[in-house]
């Protein structure tokens, strides 16, 4: 079998890891989306039982990404773009600790303060629109086996997502910094905004990590 083939099927095998470890963000993505609603009904059985599943599968991330950082390194140089590959690991482990992270002090927050001036729609709309951007990236990589062209075009549609949550993320800021006067319930509201967006800035670098692995396909 030539190198090349072998550098492939390497780069196929480590795919499947990433695409294993999307999975799990994209649940945990979801979990996350039931969060303001939760904390509205004041399910508090309901929130403790969502942030424990998210945090499980923080974890279960984390061992993807130790898996694949093992596989790439058996393969040594083998693979061209190794870093790229491992970059992608550890950036989509990132991206589930956001999860946490955002989930932790969205359900700090007061009911009455979500409430006010509507601001749990505004925050509902901001983690359905990230939730969005995790499902594109899970298509994108689906795609890398089948078609490296459907998948760079997948892969560019997550930039009008992340464009249209820099927008959300403004207005939200703006509103929570007009109607939000108590100090504690001002920062976790700013955190869990700042979180949402930096969350989707590390999905748009996934995103062109995984335009330059259609490439080398």
């Amino acid at each position: 079998m030539y190198s090349g083939e072998l550098e492939v099927q390497a780069k196929r095998k480590a795919i499947a890891v990433l695409q294993d470890e999307i999975n799990r963000i994209l649940n945990a993505s979801r979990e996350m989306s039931t969060l303001p609603e939760l904390l509205m009904k004041k399910n508090r059985p309901g929130i403790k039982n969502c942030l424990e599943q998210i945090s499980s599968i923080e974890d279960e991330v984390e061992n993807l990404r130790r898996k694949i950082t093992r596989e790439v390194a058996d393969v040594g140089g083998l693979i061209m773009n190794r870093e790229n590959l491992l970059n992608t690991a550890y950036t989509m482990d990132e991206i589930a600790g956001y999860i946490t992270g955002i989930s932790f002090k969205l359900a700090s927050i007061k009911p009455a303060t979500l409430k006010s001036a509507n601001l749990d729609k505004d925050i509902t709309r901001l983690i359905e629109l990230v939730v969005d951007e995790v499902y594109k990236l899970n298509e994108v990589i689906r795609s890398l086996n089948a078609s490296g062209g459907s998948a760079i075009e997948l892969a560019q549609e997550t930039q009008g997502i992340e464009r249209e949550i820099d927008i959300k993320y403004r207005q939200a800021t703006i509103k929570v910094l007009d109607e939000v006067s108590n100090t504690r319930e001002l920062l976790l509201m700013k955190d869990v905004i700042e979180g949402i967006e930096e969350m989707a800035d590390k999905c748009q670098r996934v995103s062109d990590s995984f335009i330059l692995l259609a490439l080398s396909l």
